[in-house]
């Protein structure tokens, strides 16, 4: 079958080397892809919101299925757009009411209360009701955790410790400090934990299948120090996510979720990403996403034994039973190379070289483009390097390895992803990290 990939990231760029690997694959196809992905598929200039182009290009390549890879497109519509063309191909990703559960993250709330899934206490306001959320500021112990109810690029989120900061912020918030985003705000309680990422593939009808799980990271400095960004780095498994722990997540948790969406009415066929912590053994969800997480899908993906494209079909066609899915037991461990100055301010255009000397691990292209026949930076976060090993040390040991065989001006990358998870005593409060939600 051809299949049209719609994306551009690093995320983007793992699942179309899973795709490729799949027996079933005719052509592979993205737009707008980046250079890494042009090595195994045809990149098609077309933006993620041109949904004209999109539909033209399904039909011009003759594509059986179309993978979404980030949220914008599935949150404005992009699959309900698809099944209203002519000979409408299969899409895995949610139609644009199962979207908001990423798209609002009070309608996120509201429906976790609905359907009795753990996560943190909350009130949603707005600007007109400033005092009411000034006043539920102060039933919170701090830190305060206020998070716009819209998407905002992973940065809508803000956790303050200091109770007149956090109501300065919040003003801000509601004056646009995150656009439209920030008209309303969900404010909650905070949970001390530590934080992991789930992902399951669901066809609509109640069948799912669990993907492998992950930690990611998103602090620039090491020991998690430093402002956020997209994501540095993350590993797969998770050591803390043992055996009965995920079966608290399947069943608090995970069929929960799946359940409510067959309640409400939502033919929900694609990835689910549960942003989860673990708080004193017992899951929480923080936020859902409805597509695969930005590192993590680096060190997903090369987890994952068997044809993924074959899964992905079945669930777009609403039809996962007698589908199964296995693991390789080896670590994954992910890191991110980024421009200087990232998360501020940071220039592109940067010649990148060595990526053709790394024989071992996989290096998947986040923000690269070609120009004047060289692969140079067009991003923050630039490549990943995922390798695989017996456990985290040994991964991490052969990604940074690998790594620091590709350079350009300026580049950076954590050296300590994972580590954290090697301390026995990374439950003790002060070493116990939580972002609420990306």
């Amino acid at each position: 079958m051809n299949v049209l990939l719609i994306g551009s990231g690093g995320r983007e760029s793992a699942l179309a080397w899973k795709i490729a690997q799949s027996p079933r694959l005719t052509k592979l196809y993205a737009a707008p892809g980046n250079p890494g992905i042009a090595d195994i598929a045809q990149n098609l200039d077309i933006k993620v919101s041109d949904f004209d182009g999109i539909a033209k290009a399904v039909k011009d390549n003759d594509i059986s299925l179309v993978v979404v890879g980030p949220e914008v497109p599935l949150i404005d519509g992009l699959a309900d757009f698809l099944k209203t063309t002519p000979n409408p191909p299969l899409v895995c990703g949610p139609t644009k009411d199962g979207a908001t559960l990423e798209g609002s993250k009070d309608f996120a709330k509201q429906f976790m209360v609905r359907h009795g899934i753990p996560t943190a206490r909350y009130k949603t306001f707005s600007g007109d009701t400033y005092d009411e959320a000034v006043a539920f500021l102060k039933t919170l112990q701090p830190p305060y955790v206020l998070k716009a109810d819209g998407p905002a690029a992973g940065k809508g989120v803000i956790i303050e410790s200091d109770f007149q900061v956090a109501c300065n912020e919040l003003k801000e918030m509601f004056s646009g400090k995150f656009g439209k985003s920030s008209a309303e705000v969900v404010i909650e309680e905070f949970l001390t934990g530590i934080e992991l990422s789930v992902f399951v593939l669901t066809d609509g009808h109640g069948g799912y299948i669990t993907l492998p799980e992950a930690k990611d990271y998103k602090r620039i400095g090491e020991n998690d120090e430093g402002l956020n960004t997209g994501g540095m780095g993350s590993v797969s498994p998770v050591p803390f996510a043992d055996k009965e722990f995920l079966e608290k997540i399947d069943t608090r948790i995970v069929k929960p979720t799946i359940d409510g969406l067959i309640a409400d009415g939502i033919d929900y066929r694609g990835f689910i990403f549960f942003g989860l912590i673990n708080c004193g053994g017992d899951p929480y969800v923080i936020e859902y996403n409805v597509r695969m997480g930005d590192p993590e899908t680096e060190s997903v993906m090369p987890r994952i034994d068997g044809d993924l494209l074959d899964l992905m079909e079945a669930a777009a066609k609403g039809d996962l039973s007698g589908k199964s899915i296995n693991f390789n037991p080896k670590t994954a461990a992910t890191v991110m190379l980024v421009s200087g100055g990232y998360p501020g301010s940071y220039e592109k255009g940067k010649e990148i070289t060595g990526c053709d000397t790394v024989k071992t691990s996989q290096v998947f292209h986040a923000g690269t483009k070609t120009k004047d026949g060289k692969l140079v930076t067009d991003g923050g976060r630039v490549i990943a390097v995922t390798a695989l090993g017996d456990d985290i040390p040994l991964a991490l040991a052969a990604a940074l390895q690998d790594a620091n065989k590709i350079t350009f001006d300026g580049a950076y990358h954590r050296r300590d992803i994972g580590k954290d998870l090697l301390r026995k005593d990374w439950l003790r409060k002060e070493e116990r990290g939580n972002k609420h939600g990306k």
